[in-house]
């Protein structure tokens, strides 16, 4: 009985807490908006939004700002890195599911995960010092060799090899994203019911068709989960890529050149801004880097929900 006549004090405490949580939540977003918003305002006032967005020039002398360049290299650099992290983890997540013999899978699926948990800074120093002298001396000079007669394609690979360019910038991107999708997709792939793949054998399938025609639909909104958040991690991330983009404020249709991104603007000229309006550009590119991750996967979970929805029915 005393249970019974505390539990609706305790159930209105726990509601109490759970909506404060709620709650802060929305604020700390809508917060961080306005913040964002009364600190650009002097930038918005003066480009606007469609010319801010549309301008190339990055000039702190002549004090002219735009954003075009810092979002070309920040959708490049997240779109080629989901392109190659996105096949490689689901291989890895099949490969740990599917085809690894059960000694190894333990320690393979820990090494993976312990990708996640290397410090960015570590990844930047990394591709600085490491990947990018193999980059310019090796891989793309060999690129350049393989794709330099294909026209069109050839534009990809112009100028001096040098390491520090959108290519290796978006290859240190993709090693960092990989765990996420690697790990979400193997324990999605692992929730596939033994009955439903062991009848499969049983009627004379493949394990490759086994895993194309059951396990992949099976776990389907598993991988999108993890390409998401995979996603969200490469629109946000500064510092490892910061190290080997070059922070040259262009857009170049090569991948072998430098470039800047929304967070490596930020991170190398924050300290640098020595005018109110250089100031104010800088937060006016947070706020649309803010805005554009917010959307983007806003958007990605939408379909995700619809997707669901309809392998429901």
């Amino acid at each position: 009985m005393k249970k019974l006549s505390k539990l609706p004090l305790a159930d209105l405490i726990f509601g109490i807490i759970s909506f404060s949580a709620a709650f802060t939540i929305l604020t700390l977003i809508l917060s961080t908006i306005v913040v964002l918003y009364n600190e650009s305002s002097l930038a918005i006032h003066r480009f606007g939004l469609l010319n801010f967005i549309f301008t190339v020039d990055w000039d702190p002398v002549r004090e002219v700002f735009g954003a075009a360049a810092s979002l070309y290299g920040t959708l490049i650099t997240t779109i080629l890195a989901l392109t190659i992290a996105i096949p490689v983890s689901i291989g890895i997540a099949i490969f740990l599911t599917e085809i690894s013999p059960h000694i190894l899978r333990t320690p393979i699926g820990i090494a993976i995960e312990m990708l996640a948990a290397i410090p960015s800074i570590i990844y930047g120093m990394w591709g600085l010092f490491t990947l990018a002298p193999i980059m310019a001396e090796y891989v793309e000079p060999a690129l350049q060799k393989i794709f330099g007669d294909i026209p069109v394609v050839n534009k990809l690979f112009e100028g001096t090899p040098m390491g520090v360019d959108l290519l290796t910038a978006s290859i240190i991107l993709s090693i960092m994203i990989t765990p996420f999708i690697a790990s979400l997709s193997r324990d999605s792939f692992n929730l596939t019911p033994d009955i439903v793949k062991e009848s499969a054998y049983a009627l004379g399938a493949t394990k490759w068709e086994v895993i194309k025609d059951i396990v992949i639909p099976y776990s389907k909104l598993g991988v999108y989960g993890g390409i998401v958040l995979a996603l969200g991690r490469a629109l946000g991330e500064t510092m490892a890529v910061a190290f080997v983009l070059g922070n040259k404020h262009q857009i170049t249709p090569s991948l072998l050149d430098a470039a800047a991104t929304i967070t490596v603007t930020l991170a190398n000229e924050f300290t640098e801004a020595d005018s109110d309006i250089y100031l104010s550009s800088l937060f006016y590119l947070a706020l649309i880097l803010f805005l554009m991750s917010f959307t983007i996967l806003a958007i990605a979970k939408f379909f995700l929900l619809k997707a669901e929805k309809h392998y429901r029915r």
